[in-house]
């Protein structure tokens, strides 16, 4: 059923129940303006403060609510349910379900509100998870045998793609704004349990994740779960350098010059001034080819150091030997790998 989450914008901005719609009992100003009130007055007075501002809204609050209901439910829906939450099920989300029940919704209030939504989210990464790792060095396509696996009925989460970033200091050109870590947190939660949906074994089904450091661009990938994915099985796909260099090239090449050179210059201590100066001229001279030689090589051994910094690495990564970045046949051919 549709979500409407009455908090206020500021809240909702920051972190949400994902798919949730914003329906505001009081803007940002309104809320500072009651809290106050409550804080200094007492509840009474704050209450009728509050009726000052959610009067002027309910006609506006009940037409908006209609046409989303409308936009979110099919035709051959026959009920008008929804589901109404405040931080914490307390007089907000009250007071917008008092006035859309009278209006005759069939309305639910989610008992606990955003924070028993948020303390469910943390309980996810706690748990004991059976995950597949899809290892390899930047420019194997992980990111696409991965869609390529899903297409095959195999369970995976794309931690990048919750993260808008692709994980490098390259990661977030051309991508969306990164979230706040709650929100990515709460989106990752859900993505959690609706991947591993059998609850009834001490460890959740198995599914795929790529090779990621915890930090994706400017988020965390949880604890709890960074621990646990740390202790799995790496299926690390190895091929040859020029067909990664190609692919590379291919995907970068077109993206704005200026942000690549910036991104460059940021990696400056770790990659050294003559390889930055030079990847830098060969960037300004459109030879990309050559520019990203210098990176790809770069990042090879960035993350031969971070695999050999892993406990009993030995034991827990499997190569398997691609000649080409075509994430369908490597997809499969992985799969068929990991059934010998």
């Amino acid at each position: 059923m549709p979500i409407f989450d009455v908090r206020s914008p500021g809240e909702f901005n920051h972190a949400h129940i994902p798919n949730a719609n914003s329906l505001p009992l009081f803007n940002d100003e309104e809320r500072k303006i009651v809290g106050t009130a409550y804080k200094q007055q007492g509840k009474q007075p704050a209450i009728k403060i509050g009726l000052d501002f959610f009067g002027l809204k309910m006609k506006t609050i009940v037409e908006e609510v209609e046409q989303i209901v409308k936009i979110q439910t099919s035709p051959s829906t026959t009920t008008n349910a929804i589901l109404v939450h405040c931080w914490r099920g307390g007089m907000r989300s009250a007071g917008v379900a008092w006035l859309l029940d009278m209006y005759g919704f069939d309305v639910h209030v989610l008992v606990g509100g955003y924070k028993a939504y948020r303390n469910w989210a943390l309980q996810q990464f706690e748990k004991e998870y059976s995950i597949s790792i899809l290892g390899g060095y930047t420019g194997s396509g992980k990111t696409e045998i991965l869609s390529a696996l899903q297409s095959m009925n195999e369970k995976t989460i794309d931690l990048e793609g919750l993260a808008n970033h692709k994980g490098s200091a390259f990661g977030g050109i051309g991508q969306a704004p990164q979230t706040s870590q709650e929100m990515f947190e709460n989106t990752l939660a859900l993505a959690l349990h609706k991947t591993t949906n059998n609850t009834n074994t001490s460890v959740l089904n198995s599914f795929w994740l790529e090779d990621e450091s915890q930090r994706i661009g400017k988020l965390n990938i949880p604890h709890a779960l960074w621990k646990t994915i740390r202790n799995q099985m790496v299926y690390f796909i190895e091929i040859p350098f020029e067909e990664r260099l190609n692919y590379i090239v291919e995907n970068y090449a077109p993206l704005d010059k200026e942000k690549l050179i910036e991104a460059v210059a940021r990696i400056q201590k770790r990659l050294g001034p003559l390889e930055t100066k030079t990847t830098i001229s060969y960037l300004k001279e459109n030879n990309f080819s050559e520019a990203f030689k210098i990176l790809l090589m770069y990042y090879d051994k960035t993350y031969i150091k971070a695999m050999q910094n892993r406990e009993n690495i030995e034991k827990k990564v499997q190569k398997i030997i691609f000649s080409t970045v075509d994430h369908t046949t490597n997809a499969t051919n992985l799969l068929l790998e990991i059934k010998k």
